[in-house]
């Protein structure tokens, strides 16, 4: 491939909507900066992004990278030969597109692309969402120019001297959900005569939160709240058969929602899980949340992130294995204690850290410069 005068930036990782989001927004930052640089997502073959980045109008191309099997150890085997030929596939790919910097948002794709980066003399910046660093990260981190964190602390798992503080690159600043509630309210087909509570089960979905509403609907049709509730695309057809059957009609039922912003405005509390993307969001969102980690995930990274909030004050901790005996009566407690509401607010909203995909792409550019 022959150079053009453009800087040309490699973006790699995915997995999840967590990690794409914070990606094509970094992107969206270094073109708003810049409107002559070539980008290029690397990401893993068969994962969400290899649909949601074409979408949003950027090449991508996959590696056939797998994650670690830590049930089923002998497969690992197999995962350690993708992972070879991820890395050899790496190389070539960055022979080709020349990049200036790779940057890794984690995810699969991340860890063989930024180790051949290295390798191979490239400036590499990590983008560490979570307030608990992964191996993959942390061996990263040595080859790394620039390592962009979100939490304070994370010099215990990365050089102090490469670490910034920009927090995380999220779809919208949320800076005008007042205006936007009378519109949302309509969107959602409420009244806003109930507090609303905003249910984000994640991509796939939150099993826990989806079953308490599929073995409990009279309970969540007791109190007095409106709920809009978000499955993931594996539970819409059992939490939507829930609610017609049992006329609940206090329960607005999507799969995904693609109005976030009237999501937000038209809440008075959010449940979630805590995944990094996520809170950063919601800090920025500025609602009352209860945290719901998820028990899926590597290291329980989902719980230290959800305990740096709760440990300002800024939320509620709710265990995956206690939603079905406890999520309705603290959802019940919180939408009659206005003054709790108000405080988890304030406090949440103190953690914000906006700016962040301008700050990531100012870095970005500066490391091309620099080579």
């Amino acid at each position: 491939m022959n150079r053009q005068g453009s800087k040309h930036i490699i973006i790699s990782g995915g997995g999840t909507g967590g990690h794409i989001f914070p990606a094509i927004s970094i992107a969206n930052a270094l073109l708003a900066i810049d409107g002559t640089i070539k980008i290029l997502f690397v990401g893993a073959l068969g994962r969400m992004e290899m649909e949601l980045v074409p979408s949003a109008g950027y090449n991508i191309t996959g590696l056939p990278v797998e994650g670690l099997d830590r049930k089923r150890i002998f497969k690992n085997f197999g995962v350690a030969a993708m992972a070879l030929k991820s890395l050899s596939m790496a190389r070539k790919i960055i022979k080709e597109f020349q990049p200036d910097v790779a940057v890794g948002v984690g995810g699969y794709a991340s860890g063989p692309l930024l180790w051949a980066a290295g390798q191979m003399k490239i400036p590499t910046l990590l983008q560490e969402q979570n307030s608990y660093a992964g191996v993959t990260n942390r061996i990263l981190s040595r080859r790394a120019s620039v390592i962009c964190v979100a939490y304070k602390g994370m010099e215990k798992y990365f050089p102090a001297e490469k670490i910034l503080l920009t927090g995380n690159p999220v779809r919208s600043t949320y800076s005008d959900l007042d205006r936007l509630r009378p519109e949302a309210l309509r969107f959602f087909n409420l009244d806003g005569s109930k507090p609303v509570a905003l249910v984000l089960g994640g991509s796939l979905g939150a099993g826990s939160v989806n079953n308490a509403l599929i073995e409990n609907p009279e309970g969540f049709k007791r109190i007095g709240v409106d709920w809009i509730w978000q499955t993931g695309k594996n539970y819409f057809g059992k939490v939507n058969s829930a609610v017609i059957s049992g006329e609940l009609n206090n329960i607005q039922v999507r799969s995904f929602i693609d109005r976030m912003d009237l999501a937000y405005a038209a809440a008075d509390m959010i449940i979630s899980r805590s995944g990094a993307g996520t809170i950063s969001e919601l800090c920025l969102v500025g609602k009352p949340v209860i945290l719901i980690p998820s028990p899926n995930v590597a290291e329980d990274h989902q719980t230290k992130n959800a305990m740096s909030l709760v440990g300002e004050g800024a939320a509620v901790l709710l265990a995956d294995s206690d939603v079905m005996p406890r999520l309705i009566d603290i959802v019940s407690g919180l939408a009659s204690d206005n003054l709790k509401r108000e405080t988890l607010s304030e406090n949440i909203r103190k953690l914000a850290l906006p700016g962040s995909a301008s700050l990531i792409a100012s870095e970005i550019i500066k490391l091309a410069e620099e080579k």
